[in-house]
């Protein structure tokens, strides 16, 4: 089986992300050998008989993008504070033998989210857990692979709603899971219960010009009296 050192590994943005043939347990020793190294950035995704490792920092867009998503995904909720959530960005999903992935965000709402114990891997399986409510990729280098090969893979992990963000141009695509396993393309969260993806795309434009922290007290301001 195939270590991180012996699998071509995306370490900088600049790099197309390459998708190359791998086993389940290449995967798996991937997975073993970031934890081992403790690697700060490591992202994996699987897709039956197919893999991506993602070892490049994004940068500062990116993170900008991303932490002002959780922002937002939390003042909302803040508006309902009996209501139970959990964001756990950058956890990896997997059903063993067939996908896995590494969302920038996921986000459980309500109860039995997932709770790791000792001896376990430290990787949401779901077939022991349920699948998140919500999941988002920020898109500035990778936005073509995540409308591709990373939607694909999320649809057959069963997530009912995926967000795109893309980066460059400030824009928000939300997928909510049809019945026939395809996405479709919603102009309202249905995880969120209601939010309109335009007020969101209006809060991260917000970004050309203001801080993060700047743009989600805005957010904060318009959901006020929702």
């Amino acid at each position: 089986m195939a270590t991180l050192t012996q699998i071509r590994v995306r370490t900088s943005p600049d790099q197309i992300p390459q998708w190359q043939s791998a086993t389940w347990d290449d995967y798996v020793a991937c997975c073993a050998d970031a934890e081992q190294s403790q690697v700060d950035h490591f992202r994996i995704f699987f897709n039956q008989g197919y893999l991506f490792v993602d070892m490049g920092w994004e940068g500062i867009n990116h993170a900008r993008f991303r932490e002002l998503l959780t922002m937002l995904i939390a003042f909302w909720f803040s508006r309902q504070p009996e209501q139970t959530f959990d964001c756990l960005g950058g956890c990896i999903l997997e059903k063993p033998k067939q996908r896995a992935a590494s969302p920038d965000q996921v986000v459980y709402i309500g109860a039995e989210s997932p709770r790791w114990q000792v001896g376990e891997p430290r990787r949401i399986n779901l077939r022991q857990w349920r699948v998140p409510d919500l999941v988002c990729e920020v898109g500035d280098t990778t936005l073509a692979t995540d409308l591709d090969e990373k939607k694909q893979i999320y649809a057959r992990l069963e997530i009912p709603e995926y967000w795109v963000i893309d980066v460059s141009a400030a824009r928000v695509i939300a997928f909510y899971l049809q019945a026939d396993g395809r996405y479709q393309q919603s102009h309202v969260s249905r995880a969120l219960d209601g939010l309109a993806i335009a007020l969101v795309e209006q809060t991260f434009a917000r970004l050309e010009q203001e801080t993060n922290g700047a743009a989600a007290v805005w957010f904060a301001q318009q959901i006020a009296n929702l």
